[in-house]
């Protein structure tokens, strides 16, 4: 009773799944902290904050924009 593995594999989307790769994790994290400096945040500032930092602030861009054209 021996089956096929590929075909099985094939059938099962799960499976078939492309798996995250951690150069583009790194390219994704590189481009958020550019969206927050393009915002007017202060390049010594977001190279302190930590990747799950950044992607809140970039949560509510225009409150963020907000927020530092108040502070300036």
């Amino acid at each position: 009773m021996a089956t096929n593995t590929k075909q099985r594999t094939l059938k099962n989307k799960n499976r078939s799944r492309p798996k995250k790769k951690a150069a583009d994790k790194l390219r994704r994290q590189r481009v958020q902290r550019k969206r927050l400096v393009g915002l007017g945040m202060p390049e010594t500032v977001v190279a302190g904050l930590k990747p799950d930092a950044v992607r809140a602030l970039l949560r509510r861009p225009v409150k963020l924009k907000k927020k530092l054209a108040a502070k300036a």
